[in-house]
């Protein structure tokens, strides 16, 4: 936990908060804590700051805050991303928050196991729980959109032209098709497919839409992976 990440619930004045929750566990086994100690601190959806340790019991630790600086920015990008098994998509998401995407498109495909859709892990707070994390480790505090489209085909003809519309649309599938550009410098619609890769229908349809298939070598990745290095390129 690089940033500690508070919420309006923790506030019992304009500059003080208590923990009681894993933040507090952190607090003490981890940073080991103690009074008067500074530590980084940001507002969920708001400015970064530091907080000082003010008291530290095993039941509460209580910090007086202040806030004088932005999150940093988000990159350009809507990532549209075929759901992935379960517990990927904790990391996944993880990965998300922590690398700047602001809005995640979770996407059914032909190769996505219906069983996956039925995961508690897509429960809107158990996204949440893994983005705050990302945040976390990346000192953040905006939460990025989650979009879920259980439909491919009418997602991909009805919506998803409009959502790419003036950006670089990209399909990341491997196979014989241009490089992954780097260094991108205007908005970006990037599709990334499940394990085994996006079908040719699939493809097809996502071509149709304004997205073109690039690669990053005869090598297939993870999906957590492809998305690690995808985005590092381009960025």
């Amino acid at each position: 936990m690089n940033l500690l990440l508070l919420e309006p619930a923790d506030f019992v004045a304009e500059r003080r908060v208590l923990l009681r929750d894993r933040r507090l566990t952190h607090l003490q086994d981890v940073h080991r804590a103690e009074p008067g100690a500074t530590l980084r601190v940001g507002l969920l959806g708001g400015a970064i700051g530091q907080g000082r340790l003010l008291r530290l019991t095993t039941a509460e630790a209580e910090l007086e805050v202040e806030f004088d600086q932005p999150p940093p920015a988000k990159l350009p990008l809507t990532l549209l991303l075929a759901l992935p098994r379960p517990k990927m998509l904790k990391r996944v998401l993880q990965t998300v928050a922590s690398m700047g995407v602001p809005r995640l498109v979770l996407l059914n495909s032909y190769r996505v196991e219906k069983s996956f859709w039925q995961t508690p892990f897509l429960e809107p707070a158990a996204i949440r729980e893994q983005l705050i994390l990302g945040l976390e480790q990346a000192r953040d505090t905006v939460l990025p959109d989650v979009i879920i489209e259980k439909r491919f085909k009418p997602f991909v003809e009805d919506r998803l032209p409009q959502l790419a519309a003036g950006t670089l649309g990209l399909v990341g599938h491997p196979g014989d098709y241009p490089t992954c550009p780097r260094a991108v410098e205007g908005p970006v619609t990037l599709a990334i497919g499940p394990e085994g890769g996006w079908i040719p229908y699939e493809v097809d349809k996502l071509a149709e839409a304004g997205l073109q298939p690039v690669q990053l070598g005869e090598r297939i990745l993870r999906v957590e992976t492809a998305v690690s290095a995808l985005l590092a390129r381009l960025f």
